[in-house]
């Protein structure tokens, strides 16, 4: 038992060393070059959505679907409750309609 805790506190004095002298990644993002396509209400969707991901996030969602207005007000609930997006309540809508219009098709 005795071995046990000298061999825990020896690894556990390794592991601080090696943690106090990492340094952190640093790494560069590359320049955002996707826009979001044009419509009623771009500057609703680009004052919220862009704030947290790219325009390229957005243009690659599934197209063609049966019904474009319950998947995008799904994705936009999910952007708000499960990723707690600051999406105000009152820009639900158009939100939704410009996603529709421009990426619902």
């Amino acid at each position: 038992m005795h071995m046990r805790v000298l061999i825990l506190a020896v690894t556990l004095t390794a592991g601080l060393a090696v943690a106090a002298t990492a340094k952190p990644i640093q790494y560069e993002l590359p320049e955002e070059t996707a826009e979001l396509a044009p419509g009623p209400g771009l500057d609703v969707a680009q004052a919220n959505c862009v704030a947290c991901h790219s325009a390229d996030y957005i243009s690659t969602q599934p197209r063609n679907l049966r019904d474009p207005g319950a998947f995008w007000t799904a994705e936009v609930n999910k952007m708000r409750h499960v990723y707690g997006a600051p999406v105000e309540e009152a820009d639900m809508k158009a939100i939704v309609s410009y996603l529709v219009a421009a990426y619902g098709r």
